[in-house]
């Protein structure tokens, strides 16, 4: 009870949140910049067929 009471528990829960958007907005960039690696790749493997 003590935990929910005082600042901590709710600071806490922020930090999880904050984490969790820095998490998919990481997860968006990286599938993002692999899907245009991907397309490069494969325009410059089909060039050299």
């Amino acid at each position: 009870k003590n935990f929910i009471v005082s600042e901590d528990g709710p600071t806490a829960v922020e930090y999880a949140v904050m984490m969790a958007l820095i998490i998919v907005v990481c997860l968006a960039a990286v599938t993002s910049v692999g899907s245009k690696a991907n397309a490069k790749f494969t325009t410059v493997s089909n060039y050299l067929k």
